[in-house]
């Protein structure tokens, strides 16, 4: 019957579903249930990634070309967490733009990803209007790029760190029922933001290092010199919450029992 049709989602693991949660666990087995839990998550996933993301996506999409199809999966992941841009996958994977957008929505369109569009709202300077790709989970990319045990303070390690944290808000938002929405801000000199949630009522940055310092506020300094922000966050592996000017640098744990409180972002 028309109107009593309800959609609910489930996402991979959130932090508070984990008794004893692990962050290099997490960032290396991913957060799926059976892979977060096991002690060989690699063999697991490459069935998963073989029999799902490969075949049955392809099936549903009638993709003829498995050999391209496979190659953009991979460029895919090198795009996880950053601009997309479809001319160069297109070029690294022999096939046209058009279609490499094709493909992008048939992994939106199968829950395997999705993209996180720029915050454009009235900028006073020239930003960049493409958006951003991640996988629907840690473990995918990891996976694709051979990214091979992760240690913290590596790149690797930053990357996974800033998925983890898109993960952890993107679940909020719909667990919650606030349905905010996330976008990341960068000007055409590089300045960034990684997100923004809403209405720019919160402006976050995600840093892997345990010492966060004035370099690392410079995104979020000049978010605010454009935009009335309640607040402005770098979430970090600092051992203890502290402020730099007006920006609350938060250990990732505290910002995470915030956000599931409710104290992040509210109605």
């Amino acid at each position: 019957m028309g109107g009593r049709a309800l959609r609910y989602e489930l996402y991979p693991l959130i932090y508070r579903e984990i008794p004893d949660f692990n962050l290099l666990k997490a960032l290396n087995n991913g957060l799926l249930p059976k892979h977060y839990l096991s002690a060989n998550p690699a063999k697991l996933l490459s069935a998963y990634l073989g029999s799902y993301l490969r075949d049955e996506i392809m099936a549903e999409a009638k993709i003829r070309k498995i050999s391209s199809f496979s190659r953009f999966l991979e460029m895919a992941a090198f795009s996880n967490g950053e601009i997309v841009n479809y001319t160069n996958i297109a070029s690294e994977c022999g096939i046209s733009a058009p279609t490499v957008k094709e493909y992008f929505q048939i992994l939106e369109d199968t829950l395997t990803g999705r993209f996180l569009p720029s915050f454009q709202k009235k900028p006073k300077r020239r930003v960049i209007l493409a958006p951003k790709f991640y996988f629907f989970d840690i473990e995918i990319a990891n996976h694709l790029l051979r990214r091979g045990r992760m240690e913290i303070g590596s790149e690797t390690f930053g990357k996974a760190f800033e998925h983890f944290i898109y993960h952890e808000i993107y679940a909020h938002s719909k667990y919650s029922d606030l349905n905010y929405s996330m976008s990341y801000w960068r000007t055409a000199s590089q300045i960034e933001v990684d997100f923004i949630l809403g209405d720019h009522e919160v402006a976050i940055e995600v840093k892997s290092t345990n010492m966060v310092t004035l370099r690392h506020i410079k995104g979020l300094k000049s978010f605010a010199e454009e935009y009335d922000v309640k607040k402005l966050i770098v979430v970090s592996n600092d051992p203890y919450p502290r402020k730099l000017d007006n920006i609350m640098v938060m250990p990732w744990k505290l910002f995470l029992d915030q956000l599931w409180d409710g104290e992040i972002i509210g109605v």
